[in-house]
């Protein structure tokens, strides 16, 4: 079995995909919706303000999966939505 402990965490790994977010896409992050741990890395899903509207609820979000290795590189990302901030959507929520 591979020695874990000095693979980044889940909070190193929300840090990792906030700032890789941004500065790659060179967008304002709004939110990390969602953070797996997967067999060969980590699954981040987060939105990205892709053009800002007044008044704010008619804002574009993008929403983007994230891949990271165990190491927290990123391997790949894509947008997978486009949505306005006031679009509702049903989100089933883990604890």
């Amino acid at each position: 079995m591979a020695d874990t402990t000095d693979k980044p965490g889940i909070q190193r790994i929300y840090e990792k995909a906030s700032m890789t977010a941004e500065a790659l896409l060179k967008k304002k992050l709004d939110a990390i919706v969602s953070l797996n741990r997967e067999p060969d890395g980590w699954l981040a899903e987060v939105e990205l303000v892709e053009r800002k509207s007044i008044p704010d609820t008619q804002d574009i979000l993008g929403r983007y999966e994230m891949m990271f290795d165990l190491d927290g590189e990123l391997l790949s990302y894509k947008r997978i939505m486009l949505r306005r901030r006031s679009d509702m959507e049903t989100v089933a929520e883990e604890v």
